[in-house]
């Protein structure tokens, strides 16, 4: 079972091991996965595919398959991600909001600006070294050697929203496994850029952009990326922006921002996919200000996770959980409310 909501790698270079190899003139036919793998010292076949997957592996400047046959002369260019390197978890008395708890699970409202797991320039004040710090023990999780006690799902640094925990090793595998069946139902508020003319389903591959690893992006002919669903049904108008609810089908990194660019209606705010600049509207300087008020207010995405539903591990019944906007996202749309109302 792949946990495909948990894992993101970091965006620094230093990340990345760099190979350049040129196959010789008499290289005979071969798959290139198990080309590099012979070449590679300690690289397994897995991460060599999984770099293909990723778009990092490119023979003669051109992405290629883990299938790519390699051909005398051909020049293979490769980046891998350093293994993780072992992290000692240290609970810290960080503040989190409880909204529902029994003896296997948590439910909790995720603040922004917390980032849910220990990573590279992370290895401390996450919400993992905060649940270390209010639980005795949580049960083991990991991906890449990421220890992860407790997650099943999460959230990007500067979202906000319902998460929840597994408390023993029984929930934690039940509540994977309905993420990996995709039975659970998560609903999201955003507010996007652009008037959204009526509700719909985005479909398309996402993974790291080809140009900018630190970006995610939509491959729409499914040649690179993760299968990957969003659907989408308008809240709320007002001209320049749309208040949409998103309902994923699937959950990889970045899946509601990536999708909603690609529509192009990027998230108001967004700061790594240019949602933080004026993208429509007027070119007075008094809807400017405005607009920069509103994201002096909400510097970030404006993206929460506002409901959860999912069945109980032990139970069997069937969970629901809400959690109201956060007072940033409330006030921008409250602004906007008024801005829409008042002619120019």
């Amino acid at each position: 079972m792949k946990d495909e909501d948990l894992p993101e790698l970091e965006n620094d270079d230093e990340l990345f091991e760099h190979h350049r190899i040129v196959a010789d003139g008499g290289q005979g036919l071969v798959r290139l996965d198990k080309f590099l793998v012979d070449r590679l010292e300690k690289t397994s076949r897995t991460r060599i595919q999984d770099a293909c997957d990723d778009g990092f592996v490119k023979v003669n400047n051109i992405p290629v398959k883990s299938s790519y046959k390699v051909k005398p002369r051909d020049v293979i260019t490769i980046e891998l991600p350093y293994p993780v390197r072992e992290i000692e978890l240290i609970p810290q008395d960080i503040p989190i909001e409880i909204l529902y708890e029994d003896d296997e699970i948590l439910i909790l409202n995720k603040q922004a600006g917390i980032v849910v797991h220990p990573g590279h320039g992370n290895y401390t004040g996450t919400l993992v070294n905060a649940l270390m710090y209010h639980f005795d023990q949580l049960p083991k999780n990991s991906s890449n050697g990421v220890p992860r006690p407790g997650l099943v799902h999460r959230l990007d640094k500067l979202t906000t929203g319902i998460m929840v925990i597994a408390k023993t090793d029984h929930s934690l595998t039940h509540l994977s496994k309905q993420f990996f069946d995709r039975t659970i139902e998560r609903r999201y508020v955003a507010l996007v850029w652009g008037d959204i003319e009526a509700d719909g389903t985005i479909i398309g591959h996402t993974g790291r952009s080809l140009q900018d690893r630190k970006v995610f992006t939509v491959f729409p002919n499914g040649e690179y990326g993760k299968h990957a669903v969003t659907h989408y049904k308008v809240l709320e108008r007002f001209g320049y922006v749309t208040l949409v609810e998103c309902k994923l089908e699937t959950g990889r990194t970045h899946q509601i921002r990536v999708h909603m660019k690609y529509k192009g209606h990027t998230l108001f705010g967004d700061p790594e996919y240019g949602g933080d600049k004026v993208l429509k509207g007027t070119t007075f300087a008094k809807y400017k200000q405005f607009v920069q008020n509103c994201f002096e207010i909400l510097p970030r995405q404006a993206l929460h996770a506002r409901s959860l539903e999912f069945e109980h591990p032990t139970t069997g019944e069937w969970m629901k959980f809400e959690k109201a906007l956060p007072d940033d996202m409330s006030e921008v749309l409250e602004k906007w409310r008024k801005y829409t109302a008042t002619p120019e």
